[in-house]
């Protein structure tokens, strides 16, 4: 059981303000505009704990950077992510979860984990694509 300390409750009010990830540079700035008195070493020490705990979500970018956001569900589940501008959908896939447990189970893995994440375009920037048709590959 993690402690409830006030800074863990000021990063969780920031992130509950927001509904696209944020990396903890920007969380550690949102909350220092919001008057709050905390180390940037705090704020990434919190945000792994609570990710650790599932209290958060944390996505790996392309460049390694790690990004958060406040759980919306409890329990394991997936993203749907625009790669727009960040827009994110977090959903349950029954079938993936049997999926891999098959895989695991054909392949003699026991106590498996994973993560899934679909990176696309929202339905506004679905529109706004420059004209890019799905065949085209943009």
């Amino acid at each position: 059981m993690q402690r409830n300390t006030r800074q863990r409750t000021a990063i969780l009010d920031a992130l509950g303000r927001q509904d696209d990830f944020r990396s903890a540079q920007q969380i550690h700035e949102q909350m220092r505009a919001d008057g709050e008195t905390v180390g940037l070493a705090t704020v990434y020490r919190n945000l792994q704990t609570m990710s650790q705990g599932g209290q958060v979500d944390v996505l790996v970018t392309d460049d390694g950077e790690s990004i958060y956001r406040q759980c919306a569900e409890s329990g394991h589940h997936h993203h749907l992510v625009c790669r727009e501008c960040g827009r994110t959908v977090e959903f349950q896939a029954p079938q993936v979860e049997e999926w891999a447990r098959r895989v695991a189970r054909e392949h003699g893995f026991t106590e498996v984990d994973h993560t899934m994440e679909i990176f696309g375009l929202c339905p506004e920037h679905s529109d706004s694509s420059s004209g890019a048709s799905p065949a085209s590959g943009a």
